[in-house]
């Protein structure tokens, strides 16, 4: 029986190094996806559907909606972001870990139709050092960084939401705590057990 893989709903306020970390992450990882989200907005350039995400019609995002399809969804602005329960159930099935890069709204969502999923938060290590990251590019007014400000904050105040907390001061070390996240949960006496019954009985039986 393959073992089921475990879904992981990681949080952060843009400019905490989320994305940067997962895909550090998933470098390392061969057992680890991340879900692709379906999206009504349109198709930047350089995008490509089913990898950036899979891009859909409103009436046909709406249609999921109804039958239940997503695990978890929102609405930004005048477009619709969601994820789909068939493909990650579809994942944790083939012994596959999955993770969801989400808000604290849709990890709320998830947790309700998913209680058994690992949930984490990536926070920065200061405000101060957050305003920099947000203010490296060079590109946005005062105001534009300012409401991003805003929004972070309003991020943040759910870190007690989530079972694990890291600090992204450091990268190599919070992706290090990342990976040892995932390391204990394979790790686990149940999980150990049904991987590896027929060693462990021969093991026993001596």
């Amino acid at each position: 029986m393959t073992l089921l893989g475990t879904l992981y709903v990681i949080s952060a306020p843009s400019g905490a190094g989320k994305t940067s970390l997962v895909n550090a992450l998933l470098e390392q990882d061969t057992q680890v996806r991340v879900s692709v989200s379906h999206t009504t907005r349109a198709m930047r350039p350089g995008e490509v559907d089913g990898k950036h995400y899979n891009f859909v019609s409103m009436d046909a995002f709406d249609a999921k909606i109804k039958k239940g399809q997503f695990l978890e969804y929102a609405n930004v602005f005048t477009n619709k972001y969601g994820t789909s329960r068939l493909w990650v159930e579809e994942q944790l099935q083939q012994g596959v870990d999955v993770i969801l890069e989400i808000d604290w709204q849709g990890a709320q969502q998830v947790r309700k139709q998913m209680p058994n999923c690992v949930s984490l938060f990536i926070l920065p290590p200061s405000a101060a050092e957050l305003r920099k990251r947000l203010t490296g590019r060079g590109t946005d007014s005062v105001e534009v960084i300012n409401h991003r400000m805003s929004e972070a904050l309003n991020e943040m105040s759910h870190y007690g939401e989530y079972q694990y907390l890291i600090i992204n001061d450091d990268f190599n070390r919070a992706l290090l705590e990342l990976q040892s996240v995932f390391i204990a949960r394979r790790l686990e006496l149940q999980r150990q057990q049904q991987k590896h019954a027929t060693m462990l009985d021969e093991l026993l039986s001596e």
